[in-house]
């Protein structure tokens, strides 16, 4: 197989993960007062499986090409108020597509603790 186009190098990676915590981290885990989660792990098989389930449920709507959108968000229970992230189905890959409240969001990723560098 082909290495996709979209993909980016490690040391861009790495800048762009450096980029966030020296601009955000810091400020988040003043306001929080503790370190938050930045990065989560996703099983491959679930994501896959979640994809193969927006694409089926997209194509019954007669949704050509659905793309799916990022949010972070975060936890507000006794439990965690941790960060988190879910993914969201679209009805493109645009980036003003709409998003589709139609199939549900997925949102079963482990989030790393402490927090791991890339």
């Amino acid at each position: 197989m082909t290495k996709p186009a979209k993909c980016i190098g490690v040391d861009l990676a790495r800048d762009l993960q450096d980029n966030w915590v020296n601009t955000r981290a810091r400020d988040i885990e003043r306001a929080q007062g503790a370190k938050d989660t930045r990065e989560f792990t996703f099983n491959i098989d679930e994501l896959q499986e979640y994809i193969e389930y927006v694409k089926s449920e997209a194509k019954k709507q007669d949704i050509k090409t659905p793309g799916l959108r990022l949010y972070f968000a975060a936890y507000n229970s006794s439990e965690s108020k941790k960060a988190t992230v879910f993914l969201c189905p679209t009805e493109s890959d645009s980036k003003k597509a709409n998003n589709i409240y139609t199939i549900d969001p997925f949102n079963r990723s482990t989030g790393g603790w402490p927090p791991k560098s890339y």
